[in-house]
């Protein structure tokens, strides 16, 4: 009899959550893969088809389940209303600097303005003027301006244009005198690569289809040139696996092709997935006039470069982590080129390199040590190196917009310093705020501090925890608590400045984690957490959650964990692995389907990031990583939200939609386990009220279901 009830309860329990939050039915099917002898099975492979209508059905009731739920949540409008006011303060917004031939290009967003708008100014000083306003091009459509790329002679921009966070653009071209479009236009495309020598035509992105949500759409991309004023039809592809079959571009790999204005005796072809370590090829510029261009080896795989390269004289510069773990920087002939025997002229350091940036006489090296950041300058006459004296401390990006000067922007911000830009005059290596800079004092925040730790993962590697928090709070495990991480790709989480921090003003704990996957520690933390290590990532997360809990800054029943996009693996494995640990949890256009990622448009080129379950070795680190394959009956889970994109092009709805069906399924804790879904927006989207009213979603949901006072529903 006992037998029967353990077998019995768990069902009974799971339509108890069904009735209790009102779920919408979802039928299983039966459906399994058989991969080296193991058969896995997925009963919610129908959910994959995102133009069927009963999946369209299943989402959007799902959709109106959770936004009934979500607006019952006091403290959600209270939050957006908060980041209006906030965004408000600050006057302007900049942001894609760009010079050419005297003019200054950029975005430009007002403070509680919705989307950005381009701008453009004769000289760094000259008088601001409006060139192109995105809320003219379509009625009744709010269109973004996804990417710009102005002419060498600044009279032209070939503008990517966007809606709903989709990424693939309408292309356009602007003439800058008179801001009026031309009538050619190319949809769907990324964008533009950039310009030929006389301006007249342009490099640009083209596939074989037009439907987004085509499995094909990111197969068998090209590089096309453009001449104004022709038929895009006509247009040639000078660069593609069709068009140059003998350098073997694979399906999956995106060929963009472009001419590097500061050396602009070749074209340079990358050939790329999501692999660090770039593959280019390169040409003569004057083999565009011939009818098929002879594209020469630059660099390959093995050659170990990551992080961007830059030409000067006869010389080209790479990072390369080749016997140095934490990166240097190296240099070969351009006309012969070497890297197996690359002359070393910036020996590996303590930190890691993160950039390198060319001006007209210095290469700029930005270091980190995975929380604060260093400038380093090279002389590419001398050959010696200086350390540049920063005027604060934090993360740091820069760019050098004018080639032919010495003239830089650095921004510097931290998890409390709004992001601050400054002229960087890099022969004298004197700052001064830039007439780009906004940065003002936010109020609140000086309320707030933040704490760096390192944490003793399950192994005994200590990994980095960034902690902020209000002053004074109590350390009895009573505060609510939300830990993010990411873990992939080799990208650290560095700390940065944002005005949805201000929930920590209620008193919740705001936590970073830098797992395993990331390079907080160099090229070995990053191949860590890669494919069969993978799961150091999300053990790692799970190692800073118990900190916060041993510490008192939290409990379990006041801890929620989110990861975003990749971090689907990281939050989808921990709270299956550990579902104790946490109150709730958000999927956040997550992929928490591995084994099924490289079965959607954007998967193949992502394989090289995680595996290929035609690999043995490597689909068995798939299954480790899947979140749905681990979902299992009878198990007490935390709160669980899935948020997909319904436009999105890197994680597909379904992805955190088949991990919610399965939770709903067979989740016995009684929680809720709902799907948002975001009609208006991708995998990300400019607008700030979408984006202000989605996270403020996710952190109602959290903030309820860890029990904070301001985020209970009346009922």
């Amino acid at each position: 009899m006992k037998k029967i009830l353990i077998l019995v309860l768990p069902i009974l329990t799971a339509l108890s959550s069904a009735a209790q939050w009102g779920y919408p039915p979802t039928k299983t099917v039966d459906v399994t893969d058989t991969y080296f002898g193991k058969t896995y099975s997925d009963p919610y492979r129908w959910l994959e088809d995102l133009k069927d209508t009963n999946v369209i059905t299943w989402f959007k009731s799902q959709a109106v389940l959770t936004d009934d739920l979500l607006a019952k949540i006091p403290g959600r409008d209270a939050l957006v209303q908060e980041w209006l006011a906030l965004d408000k303060l600050r006057p302007m917004a900049y942001a894609d600097i760009t010079y050419e031939n005297g003019r200054v290009f950029y975005k430009k967003t007002l403070g509680g303005e919705n989307v950005g708008k381009l701008y453009f100014r004769d000289g760094w000083d000259g008088p601001e003027k409006l060139l192109f306003d995105p809320s003219t091009y379509k009625t009744g459509v709010t269109t973004t301006i996804n990417s710009f790329n102005p002419s060498w002679d600044g009279k032209y921009v070939a503008l990517a244009l966007t809606a709903g966070g989709a990424e693939y653009s309408d292309l356009r071209i602007l003439k800058v005198a008179g801001g009026t479009l031309m009538s050619e236009s190319l949809y769907p495309t990324y964008g533009c690569y950039g310009w030929t020598k006389n301006n007249k035509s342009f490099f640009y992105d083209a596939g074989k289809v037009t439907d987004i949500k085509n499995l094909e759409i990111e197969q068998n991309r090209k590089t096309k040139l453009h001449k104004l004023g022709t038929d895009y039809t006509a247009d040639r592809d000078i660069f593609s696996d069709e068009s140059n079959p003998e350098l073997g571009i694979m399906a999956k790999e995106f060929p963009g092709a472009s001419i590097d204005e500061s050396y602009s005796e070749y074209l340079v072809g990358s050939v790329s997935t999501v692999q660090n370590e770039m593959q280019l090829f390169y040409a003569p510029v004057s083999e565009l006039k011939d009818q098929k261009i002879k594209w020469d080896v630059l660099c390959k795989h093995s050659d170990n470069l990551i992080r961007g390269f830059a030409f000067n004289g006869d010389y080209i510069y790479a990072v390369t982590h080749t016997d140095a773990p934490r990166y240097k920087i190296v240099r070969t002939s351009v006309k012969h080129p070497d890297w197996a025997h690359a002359e070393t002229v910036i020996p590996e350091a303590a930190d890691t390199i993160q950039s390198i940036t060319k001006s007209k006489h210095y290469l700029l090296v930005v270091y980190s040590d995975g929380i604060v950041c260093r400038l380093l300058k090279y002389d590419l006459a001398t050959g010696k190196t200086a350390e540049v004296k920063l005027p604060a401390s934090g993360t740091m990006s820069m760019s050098c917009p004018d080639w032919k000067s010495d003239l830089c922007l650095v921004t510097i911000t931290s998890w409390t310093l709004p992001r601050t830009t400054y002229d960087l005059d890099a022969q004298t290596d004197t700052f001064a705020k830039s007439i780009f800079n906004t940065a003002i004092a936010y109020p609140g925040f000086e309320n707030l501090v933040s704490e760096e730790v390192e944490v003793p993962g399950h192994d005994g590697t200590m990994i980095p925890l960034s902690i902020m928090h209000l002053k004074g709070i109590p350390m009895d495990g009573s505060n609510s608590c939300i830990l993010d991480g990411y873990g992939a790709y080799g990208i650290s989480a560095t700390p940065y400045f944002s005005i949805l921090h201000s929930v920590a003003n209620r008193g919740v704990v705001l936590a970073e984690a830098h797992p395993r996957g990331g390079s907080e520690k160099g090229e070995a933390w990053y191949k860590a957490g890669f494919k069969t290590t993978k799961p150091n990532t999300w053990k790692d997360f799970i190692s800073c959650a118990e900190y916060l809990v041993k510490q008192g800054y939290t409990s379990p029943q006041k801890l929620a964990g989110t990861g975003t996009s990749a971090g689907g693996i990281l939050i989808s494995r921990s709270i299956t692995e550990r579902p104790d640990l946490f109150a709730a949890a958000v999927c956040n256009v997550g992929c928490a389907n591995a084994m099924r990622m490289e079965f959607s448009p954007n998967g193949p080129v992502n394989t090289p990031e995680f595996g290929t379950v035609k690999d043995p070795v490597e689909c068995a680190a798939l299954f480790e990583m899947d979140g749905v394959q681990h979902v299992e009956k009878g198990v007490k889970y935390p709160a669980v939200m899935g948020v997909g994109g319904w436009n999105d092009p890197r994680v597909c709805a379904w992805e955190p939609g088949k991990f919610v069906a399965a939770l709903q399924a067979d989740s016995t804790s009684g929680k809720p386990v709902l799907m948002k879904v975001n009609y208006d927006n991708g995998h990300f989207t400019e607008e700030k009220i979408v984006t202000f009213k989605d996270f403020a979603g996710q952190y109602a949901f959290m903030l309820w279901q860890t029990g904070q006072k301001d985020f209970q529903p009346a009922n």
